[in-house]
């Protein structure tokens, strides 16, 4: 088994993954435990090579640390039982809508090569309508719903495997009260990354305030060629260059119209903000949960409450992004003759 960990095989020039490291990998995964494997089922969706060219990628295509980081991955899964999250759901609807209010993200369409397009109201999401772990919870629900619905839906219709997403992250709102949420954005990140990694294919930055120009040009640097090759900051609301990748009717309502912001609603009288709990996309994963619900319902009743995961800690490299994010947003701050003090997070309760 040693033998595997020795060897550090790469993608060679043209981009393709080396068929020996993602052999090493199978090797090392036919030794795990019978449990390990079952959940392992839910991460790859019958694509288990593809998953394991996920994992070197995010190891630099050190076949031992991405075998850890798998391995690891699954026992959190095992843990904090995510392979049932998607029969949680978050009641009563009161509950969930205000989660929806206040953590703007959906599925706004696909790309015209079958991506998923996430749509990430950034500056505008409060996070404070609920505690952190309906939050995370909520979250791990949508990458759960997209990994194990959306992704294998598009795979069946374009006819061609598709595993990764693009996000559109939308900037409108920006401002220095941000600083409440690094903790909690730094839990959620640290979940994506040492759980769902390279499930994006590219961030697209929109509707960027001043704040965040001065933030990214600090932050930059920090990141990892392989993140930064995937971030394209673009003009405005993007709209002309997202056109070149999707339809219009897959264009977040933000990006459909400059200065509209994530606050837009509606459009020829449907609900076009696929933040909204009322927009088609999260009335689909809303009754898919509750579905899921009520055929486990026989087993364990739906319980009221937030379902708990595993935090991990944060990595070196996400502690030292949000250090810097928290030390520029308090130079604009005083610059500007700004004081905001952090706010504790609620992670107990309802």
């Amino acid at each position: 088994m040693f033998k595997y960990l020795q060897r550090e095989p790469t993608e060679d020039k043209m981009g393709v993954p080396d068929p020996e490291a993602i052999k090493q990998f199978q090797l090392l995964m036919e030794e795990v435990d019978e449990s390990l494997k079952k959940t392992f089922e839910n991460v790859h969706q019958g694509y288990p090579n593809e998953t394991f060219v996920r994992f070197l990628k995010a190891r630099d295509w050190n076949v031992g640390k991405a075998h850890k980081m798998l391995v690891d991955c699954l026992q959190w899964r095992i843990d904090s039982e995510i392979d049932n999250i998607l029969g949680k759901p978050i009641i009563p609807t009161d509950l969930y809508r205000a989660v929806r209010d206040s953590q703007l993200l959906g599925l706004s369409g696909y790309s015209k090569e079958g991506l998923p397009v996430i749509a990430i109201g950034v500056g505008l999401s409060t996070y404070d309508k609920a505690s952190v772990n309906y939050y995370v919870q909520s979250h791990i629900q949508m990458n759960e719903y997209r990994d194990r619905v959306v992704l294998p839906a598009a795979t069946k219709k374009y006819g061609k495997y598709i595993g990764t997403c693009v996000k559109v992250l939308d900037m409108t709102g920006l401002r220095l009260s941000a600083l409440n949420h690094i903790k909690l954005l730094t839990v959620i990140s640290t979940i994506d990354d040492l759980n769902y990694p390279e499930k994006t294919d590219t961030y697209y930055i929109v509707n960027a305030p001043y704040i965040f120009s001065a933030c990214w040009k600090v932050v930059k640097p920090l990141l990892q060629e392989r993140t930064r090759r995937k971030i394209q900051v673009l003009q405005g609301c993007g709209k002309d260059e997202l056109l070149k990748i999707m339809d219009y009717s897959s264009l977040p309502h933000f990006c459909r119209k400059q200065g509209s912001g994530s606050s837009r609603n509606s459009e020829n009288g449907h609900t076009s903000n696929c933040f909204l709990l009322d927009h088609a996309f999260h009335q689909e994963l809303y009754n898919f949960v509750k579905q899921q619900a009520i055929r486990t319902e026989c087993v364990a009743p739906i319980k009221q409450g937030s379902f708990h995961v595993n935090f991990p800690d944060p990595n070196p490299e996400d502690a030292e992004i949000a250090k810097t994010i928290e030390s520029e947003f308090h130079k604009y701050g005083n610059h500007n003759g700004l004081t905001k003090s952090l706010s504790g997070l609620r992670f107990n309760g309802s």
